[in-house]
C-alpha cells in the first residue's frame, strides 16, 4: 500500500472522529488529546508502512508544523477573550507571564544544571521550552467561544497566559541559543540579545499585532458601513489574517507569536457583540483540531521509536517536579496580592499545561545551532508533555466543574442575601 494514501486515510478518519469527540467527552474526565496520543501509539505498534515518526530526525518539519499549529491557536485564543485589556483587568495573566514564567525558567534551568549536569545553554533551553503553557492542548480549561458573558478568573487567566507566554518564552530561547553559539565562538552577545531579542522583537511583535488588528477591524466592521465594500462572512479570514500578520511580523524580525495573539485580541475588541467573531473563532478551532491530530499521532508513534530512550530517573523527577512543584509554587508566588480565592489560585497554578509549543521551541533551537545533550532534552520534554496530556486531560473536567458549581452557589447565595435588602429599600 502507498504510505501516502495510508497517511491521508488515517488523518481523514482521525479528523472525522474530531467532529463528535468534543460532544461525547463533554461530560467525561477524558480529553481527546489523550485519545489521539493513544491512537498514534496503537497505529505505530501495528505492521503498517507509516513514515518514520522520529521527531529528532525531522527538526525542520517539526518546527514548521508546530509553528503553524501554535499561530492558528493563538489567533483563536485572542479572538475568544472578552475582557478588554488594561493593566488592572489583566493583572493575573501579566503576573503569570512575568513572575511565574521567570521563576519557572530559573528553577528548571538550575535543577537541570545541578541535578542533571546539563551545560548552561542546555539547562536554560530546557527551562525556556518547558515554562510556557500550551494554547493548543489547553482548551478544556480556557474560555469558550466569544460571548457577552464575563469570563471567570481561572479560565480567563489560563487563556490569556497561554496567549501571552508563547511569545514571551522566545527571548529565553534565544538566550540559550546565543549561549550555545558563544560557547563555541567566544563572541560577545549579551547587549545584542537584550536590545534585539528582548526589547525590539517584543515591541515589534506587539506593535505589529495591534496595528494589523486595528486594520483588520476597520476592513471587516467599519468599511462596509461607510462604503460599498462587501461584508466579510467567511471564517476563512481568520486563517488568512493569521498567516498575514505572522509573516509581516517575522519580516521585520519581531515575534510573530505575540503579534498574532495581539491581532486577534485587538480584532475581537471591536464590535464586540458582532456574531462574526464567533465565525472567526469556530474556523480557527476547526483548523486547530485538524493540526493537533496531525501532530499527536506521530508524537504517539515516536514514543515507541525511541523518543524517551535518553530519559533518566533524575530527568523524569525534574519533569514531575515541574508539573507538581515548580509550576504551582511559581504561580502561587506570582498570584500573591490578587483578589482570587485560594481554590481558584490552586487551579490556575495546577493547570500549567505543556504541549505542542514546547516541541516548537525545542526544535527551533536545535535548528538554529547544536546543543550538547540534545537527546536528553528531547526525552525530558517529551516525558513532560505526555504526563501533562494525561494528568491535565483527566483532571480538567472535574476541577472546572467543581469550580463552576461552587461559583454558582456563591452567586445564588449573594442574590438571596441582597434580596431582603432590596425589598427593605423599596
Amino acid at each position: 500500500m502507498d504510505p501516502y494514501i495510508l497517511v491521508i486515510t488515517i488523518i481523514g478518519l482521525a479528523a472525522l472522529g474530531m467532529t463528535w469527540l468534543p460532544n461525547w467527552l463533554a461530560e467525561l474526565p477524558l480529553s481527546y488529546p489523550i485519545l489521539y496520543l493513544l491512537l498514534g501509539i496503537l497505529l505505530y505498534s501495528l505492521p503498517l508502512e507509516l513514515p518514520d515518526p522520529d521527531l529528532k530526525k525531522e527538526e525542520s518539519f517539526v518546527v514548521r508544523l508546530t509553528e503553524l499549529s501554535v499561530i492558528i491557536t493563538l489567533m483563536g485564543t485572542g479572538i475568544k477573550i472578552n475582557r478588554p485589556f488594561s493593566l488592572k483587568k489583566w493583572s493575573i495573566p501579566l503576573r503569570l507571564v512575568t513572575v511565574t514564567m521567570i521563576v519557572t525558567i530559573a528553577a528548571v534551568a538550575f535543577f537541570g544544571w545541578w541535578a542533571l549536569g546539563l551545560v548552561p545553554a542546555s539547562a536554560i533551553l530546557l527551562g525556556a521550552v518547558l515554562a510556557p503553557t500550551d494554547p493548543v492542548l489547553a482548551g478544556d480549561v480556557q474560555v469558550g467561544p466569544p460571548s457577552e458573558e464575563q469570563e471567570d478568573h481561572v479560565r480567563f487567566s489560563l487563556t490569556a497566559e497561554a496567549g501571552l507566554n508563547d511569545g514571551m518564552a522566545f527571548p529565553f530561547t534565544w538566550l540559550a541559543i546565543n549561549l550555545a553559539i558563544a560557547a563555541a565562538t567566544r563572541e560577545q552577545w549579551l547587549d545584542n540579545w537584550f536590545l534585539k531579542d528582548v526589547l525590539y522583537k517584543i515591541t515589534a511583535g506587539a506593535g505589529m499585532g495591534y496595528l494589523m488588528g486595528r486594520l483588520l477591524a476597520f476592513v471587516v466592521f467599519r468599511l462596509p458601513k461607510i462604503s460599498k465594500f462587501p461584508e466579510a462572512k467567511d471564517g476563512f479570514l481568520a486563517l488568512s489574517a493569521t498567516l498575514l500578520v505572522y509573516g509581516l511580523t517575522e519580516m521585520i524580525h519581531g515575534y510573530g507569536f505575540i503579534a498574532v495573539f495581539v491581532a486577534g485580541l485587538t480584532l475581537s475588541s471591536r464590535e464586540r457583540q458582532h456574531k462574526y467573531h464567533k465565525e472567526l473563532h469556530d474556523f480557527t478551532d476547526q483548523v486547530e483540531r485538524l493540526l493537533m491530530v496531525i501532530v499527536l499521532i506521530p508524537f504517539g508513534g515516536s514514543l515507541l521509536k525511541g523518543l524517551l530512550d535518553d530519559l533518566t530517573w533524575p530527568g523524569a523527577l525534574l519533569g514531575l517536579g515541574l508539573l507538581f512543584i515548580i509550576r504551582p509554587l511559581a504561580s502561587m508566588l506570582g498570584l500573591i496580592g490578587t483578589d482570587v480565592n485560594l481554590k481558584e489560585k490552586l487551579a490556575i497554578s495546577f493547570f500549567g499545561i505543556r504541549g505542542i509549543g514546547s516541541f516548537y521551541y525545542l526544535a527551533f533551537a536545535f535548528y538554529q545551532t547544536s546543543f550538547t545533550q540534545a537527546g536528553e532534552l528531547w526525552s525530558i520534554v517529551s516525558f513532560v508533555v505526555v504526563v501533562s496530556i494525561v494528568l491535565h486531560g483527566i483532571t480538567a473536567f472535574p476541577v472546572m466543574r467543581y469550580l463552576d458549581l461552587r461559583r454558582l452557589k456563591e452567586e445564588r447565595a449573594n442574590r438571596k442575601t441582597a434580596s431582603p435588602i432590596i425589598n427593605e429599600v423599596k
